[in-house]
């Protein structure tokens, strides 16, 4: 059997700090079939974006820490010459970055910088490079795209700069697409039209696609499968279809409750108490734990590793299986005999 397109096999990431080290990614595993799509999804500060720009080999600046395999291809992206890396990014990997505005080079025509980074890999001239550029905002639904080519990128909107990012990701045409909320700050309909590109482009050109996002709302509709990622580690992970039907882990129970949805009787929606923990010095036991209204003994004494669940659905959490049935998408207060 061939491998999968992307694995990352226990991944940490810690980066140096006075206080100590910080925690970014502490043992996480994934992987993502080609012409797949894995929604990766927490909130700030999860570890979500560190772990992508780890696999596209752009922490080293940072000096961090990194041990772990992340494979593309079968191939450790991490012990390969920078040389050999640079020639990765780009033809093999794609990667949407969070902010277009800040992302774009704003003295420079976006047709310019898609242009340039067709001949940084390839034997071609001005002429030839800008055609491409002009062809892949045509691609990705810019109208006038010739036109918008000779812009800069002050003068386009939010959605027009994300789809310039998608044409610079996807222009040299790469086996993995890594979408880092690639829907910030866009209203629901511009976001709609993004995230559908993005699976249109999947589907035809038969790419594997991380999208990560703050929100499981948002990778409902095109993820194949989706992680859960909290304080560096994933919580919850399985097919899409699985993770949304019977969610297993009190945090994505908390993210799905902060979804609203329509004709819900309940007019507010539910917070998740507290706030994330240190990723210095993390709480011991599940890192979940003093924010979780099902917390018990057992959570304060171990680190809970991902279990197999059944069909290829996992969770880490020691909370009994009729307990999780029971609660899942609820976060009030549990029994007695649940308590800490």
């Amino acid at each position: 059997m061939s491998p999968p397109l992307l694995e990352i096999d226990d991944l940490t990431v810690h980066f140096p700090s006075a206080a100590g080290p910080v925690r970014a990614v502490d043992g996480l595993s994934l992987s993502l079939e080609r012409g797949q799509t894995l929604g990766v999804v927490g909130e700030s500060g999860s570890g979500k974006t560190v772990t992508f720009l780890a696999a596209m080999r752009l922490l080293e600046r940072s000096r961090p820490e990194i041990h772990g395999r992340i494979l593309l291809d079968g191939v450790d992206v991490l012990t390969l010459p920078a040389r050999e890396m640079r020639e990765i990014r780009g033809p093999r990997i794609g990667m949407i970055f969070q902010d277009p505005l800040s992302a774009l080079h704003p003295l420079l025509r976006v047709g310019d910088q898609i242009a340039e980074t067709v001949r940084a890999h390839r034997d071609v001239g001005r002429r030839d490079a800008w055609a491409q550029s002009v062809a892949a905002l045509a691609q990705v639904g810019i109208p006038n795209a010739d036109e918008r080519a000779r812009q800069y990128p002050h003068q386009l909107s939010g959605g027009m700069r994300q789809r310039v990012m998608i044409a610079m990701a996807l222009i040299l045409e790469p086996d993995l697409l890594i979408a880092d909320a690639p829907t910030t700050a866009l209203d629901t309909t511009v976001e709609a039209q993004i995230l559908g590109i993005i699976d249109d482009l999947r589907t035809r050109l038969g790419i594997g696609v991380v999208l990560v996002s703050h929100s499981l709302a948002t990778v409902a509709d095109v993820a194949d499968t989706v992680a859960v990622m909290y304080a560096g580690r994933a919580v919850e992970r399985g097919p899409c279809q699985a993770v949304f039907a019977h969610p297993s882990h009190p945090y994505t129970w908390g993210l799905l409750d902060t979804v609203p949805a329509l004709g819900a009787e309940r007019s507010r929606l539910v917070p998740i108490p507290g706030s994330p923990p240190s990723l210095i010095d993390p709480p011991p036991g599940c890192r979940f734990a003093p924010r979780c209204a099902y917390r018990f003994d057992a959570c304060t004494r171990h680190l809970p590793e991902l279990v197999e669940r059944g069909g290829g659905h996992a969770d880490a959490c020691v909370l009994p299986v009729p307990g999780r049935g029971a609660r899942r998408n609820r976060l009030e207060p549990p029994g007695e005999e649940a308590a800490a």
